[in-house]
């Protein structure tokens, strides 16, 4: 899976092109001229064997008042969590689920939580920021974290980032994430990869960092 975007920066302010090549355009009324970059390709998604009992699933902001608004929510995600979490659960992984204290009662219901989940009620993005999350991962002897839901940009970067710091290998399937727009998407899959013990090359399970993978290509062992 790749893609490509240009991005012009102009008096330090990134504006985004979705599409097509450009050139150095002159200089607007004083400001500094206009300079072309190239986005970097987003790497293919990589084949994991995850051991199931050290392996949690972490679940982000599945929920209706969001997913209403966001048509890859329930267009993309959606189908794709559905299957992978019925197969998840067949595993016996521990799930997390993470949200708001105003969206916890709202989750979809085809992938709402089930009794012995743990559910964390957030204040920030980063669902490891004074919750217990860590703490209920380590007590169950969790290594590797799957982590999914909206929105890759946003949550899922934040709480990946905070994830590496306390030493888990992030593993995150792309078509179960996504954002609002498909330049904000691959900006998310890059800040991923890019994040603590960097992995652009998407290295499969490289220790400490991020992994992008695709559901279907997640087996448990």
């Amino acid at each position: 899976m790749t893609h490509s975007r240009t991005v012009i920066i102009l008096s330090s302010l990134a504006l985004a092109l979705f599409c097509g090549a450009t050139q150095a355009q002159p200089a607007a009324q004083g400001g500094k001229a206009m300079i072309t970059l190239q986005m970097p390709a987003t790497p293919e998604p990589a084949r994991v064997t995850l051991d199931p009992k050290t392996t949690a699933l972490i679940v982000l902001d599945y929920v209706e008042d969001i997913c209403a608004a966001q048509p890859t929510c329930k267009g993309q995600m959606l189908p794709a969590m559905i299957p992978f979490l019925e197969r998840v659960r067949k595993a016996g992984l521990v799930i997390a689920y993470g949200t708001r204290e105003q969206n916890m009662t709202h989750w979809l219901k085809e992938v709402a939580p089930q009794p012995g989940d743990i559910k964390i009620t957030n204040t920030a993005q980063d669902r490891f920021y004074n919750t217990d999350l860590d703490k209920l991962l380590k007590a169950k002897g969790i290594k590797t974290l799957i982590m999914v839901g909206w929105k890759i940009s946003g949550s899922v970067t934040y709480t990946s980032v905070a994830a590496i710091a306390r030493e888990y290998t992030v593993v995150i399937p792309m078509d179960t994430t996504s954002a609002g727009s498909p330049y904000e998407t691959t900006i998310g899959f890059y800040n991923v990869l890019n994040s603590g013990n960097a992995n652009l090359a998407n290295e499969a399970l490289k220790p400490k960092a991020v992994t992008l993978t695709r559901a279907d290509l997640i087996t448990f062992q």
